[in-house]
């Protein structure tokens, strides 16, 4: 009999916020992008979400839900370090530890003699007390339920469901908080008359295989609280990437290619921080009227450095974009991840410069900040902006 731990950092970034601007505690805040550059909401606090306004909704939106919004800009490298902390508690309490996202884990205590209730509460009290963040907490027999009850529990609760009454516990709550139930699953189940997951549970598999094929044999297990998956130990990232939203579309190629340089060199400084290297480029791009496309190339050794990155992703920009189509979206990302292995030629030393100079660079820019090197390009750019009067005041 598993025992499984879930917990979830509640509201991460707004709370994080709140450790270094105290005034927002209490208020109608989010993390997010400016509405003038077509930002988003990252995070909401919970006074904020009493208005609607949830994560992923365009800012523009959000500030005419409430207008009084104060607007966060996000802090990316702050809340990574932040989540590291979290995950060094977690990791010195429990054998197995999974991270699924900057803020939320899975953990195994089946082997620790105490009531896995009693190491909940106690890793809730620890993160609170030495790094003053809430957390939400579920305590079950699989991954499932207790992800579930720790959405139940919201915010800062701890939420146990015994072994033996998972069904039960599911029963009354909305069919769309089980995995693998969306929003389009939900439409074809309404007519059904499934509105909660023991409506789910209960379903004829004939009804269900009628109306989502096998799939519905499967949520049908999931609604009975059934679910064999182990907690992994390791979080490996399938792919790293990077993205800007233009504040207005952009039809200028040497603007495209100095933005997609800059996602180049975050998407690698991330790859080498993380120790691994990928084989596939894939160029992201959308246009003004919304419509997105990705292109990928493979490469022909897997890479963390930047320029390699960026010549793959430029060679697909080429290939893609027309020169004055206006561009809304640009994104680097490389996939196929793996130990940062490079099959040397003779005399092949140029690659071997270039992992020297940036790995000065990276330790410059770790010690002193992301600004204390920049290209010369983006400074001329930048100077240019001003001088047009589009600078910063």
């Amino acid at each position: 009999m598993r025992r499984i731990l879930h917990v979830d950092l509640d509201a991460f970034f707004c709370s994080v916020e709140e450790l270094h601007q105290p005034s927002l505690a209490g208020t109608a805040f989010v993390v997010a992008g400016r509405p003038g550059q077509r930002g988003v909401v990252a995070s909401a606090s919970y006074p904020a979400r009493a208005f609607g306004i949830r994560s992923a909704m365009p800012t523009a939106r959000a500030l005419r839900l409430c207008p009084d919004l104060t607007i966060v800009p996000p802090r990316h490298g702050v809340y990574g370090e932040t989540s590291d902390l979290v995950l060094a508690i977690l990791r010195e309490a429990a054998p197995v530890v999974e991270q699924v996202s900057i803020d939320e884990a899975f953990l195994d205590v089946s082997d620790d003699p105490r009531p896995a209730q009693e190491v909940a509460a106690s890793l809730q009290a620890r993160i609170r007390r030495e790094l003053r963040l809430p957390t939400s907490w579920g305590v079950a027999g699989n991954r499932l339920v207790a992800k579930i009850a720790t959405e139940v529990g919201k915010p800062n609760g701890l939420v146990v469901v015994p072994p033996g009454e998972e069904a039960a516990f599911l029963a009354p709550l909305p069919a769309g908080m089980l995995w693998g139930v969306g929003p389009k699953t939900r439409l074809r189940l309404e007519p059904l008359g499934v509105r909660t997951i023991g409506d789910l549970a209960n379903m004829p598999p004939a009804s269900l295989v009628q109306a989502l094929g096998d799939h519905g044999l499967e949520l049908a297990s999931r609604a009975r609280g059934e679910d064999n998956q182990p907690v992994l130990d390791t979080y490996e990232p399938k792919s790293m990437s990077a993205e800007t939203t233009f504040a207005s579309d952009v039809r200028d190629g040497k603007e495209l290619r100095r933005t997609l340089l800059g996602l180049s060199e975050e998407v690698g400084r991330r790859l080498r921080q993380s120790g691994v290297a990928g084989a596939t480029v894939r160029l992201k791009l959308r246009w003004s009227d919304f419509t997105t496309l990705s292109r990928q190339t493979r490469l022909a050794q897997a890479t963390d450095q930047e320029k390699e990155i960026y010549h793959a992703a430029e060679g697909l920009l080429d290939a893609t974009w027309s020169t004055g189509r206006p561009v809304r979206l640009i994104g680097v990302g490389v996939s196929g991840l793996g130990a940062p292995v490079r099959q040397l030629h003779l005399f092949d030393r140029g690659w071997e410069e270039d992992a020297r100079l940036m790995q000065a660079v990276d330790t410059i820019r770790e010690r002193f900040g992301q600004q204390a090197l920049q290209r010369a390009a983006d400074l001329k750019a930048h100077g240019r902006r001003r001088a047009r009067g589009g600078g910063e005041r």
